[in-house]
């Protein structure tokens, strides 16, 4: 399953007007910063505006209101998923099982 994340501008890089230039916005969410591609976003965004990431792109804009609703039924979907203690454990089962299937 693939997952889209809302995510605040906070600088851009390049123009909308010259496709030689470098087309990125460094992205925000919760603290974490990435670099995305700006080619396939439906409209060039500004510093301040919320955009929908996938796979290293901006995919879509978003307003303000938007993306907090968005944001936080994200936030309402991790809380509930199971916290695990030990990821190598995890990792190691999770390798067992690939190897019981054949992969």
């Amino acid at each position: 399953m693939c997952l889209a994340v809302p995510m605040k501008v906070i600088e851009i890089r390049g123009s909308a007007d010259d496709f030689l230039t470098e087309q990125i916005a460094v992205v925000d969410a919760d603290g974490i910063h990435r670099e995305t591609r700006l080619d396939v976003v439906d409209y060039w965004p500004e510093v301040g505006d919320y955009l929908i990431i996938h796979a290293g792109f901006a995919i879509h804009s978003l307003n303000p209101h938007e993306a907090a609703i968005n944001l936080e039924l994200m936030r309402e979907m991790f809380a509930k998923m199971p916290q695990r203690d030990q990821p190598e454990a995890d990792a190691e089962s999770v390798r067992q099982d690939a190897a019981s299937r054949g992969h």
